[in-house]
């Protein structure tokens, strides 16, 4: 494993932009004032630190299960091993009665002594 100071985020950007797959994205530079990206470019496993706080940096790894391992370290570092990605929204999530026999058309909102027009 190889590690390089970097000084600029545009740099980790053009670097993350010119990568033929992202495995995974951890923290968040807003909220957690670091980051780090993890993909491939080529042959190559590349982990992109972006940090407000501490030096950015490039680490470049040896083989895919030095990379792998990183990746769950990092969970670690940044306390997301427990959690997963949120969902929000499943297919099993109903929004409404479907099969309801209820009718809405012609239901207006406004009463008798309204007097406003939008």
């Amino acid at each position: 494993m190889e590690q390089l100071e970097i000084i600029s985020w545009k740099i980790l950007d053009a670097i993350r932009n010119s990568a033929s797959k992202t495995y995974e994205v951890i923290g968040d530079i807003d909220t957690n004032e670091h980051m780090s990206v993890f993909c491939q470019i080529d042959d190559d496993y590349i982990e992109l630190y972006f940090s407000e706080v501490e030096s950015s940096f490039i680490r470049h790894f040896d083989d895919e299960d030095e990379f792998f391992s990183a990746i769950e370290e990092r969970k670690g570092d940044f306390g997301e091993e427990e959690f997963g990605s949120p969902e929000y929204f499943t297919d099993e999530d109903e929004y409404g009665d479907e099969n309801s026999s209820e009718n809405f058309d012609g239901y207006n909102i406004k009463e008798d002594g309204d007097e406003d027009e939008f």
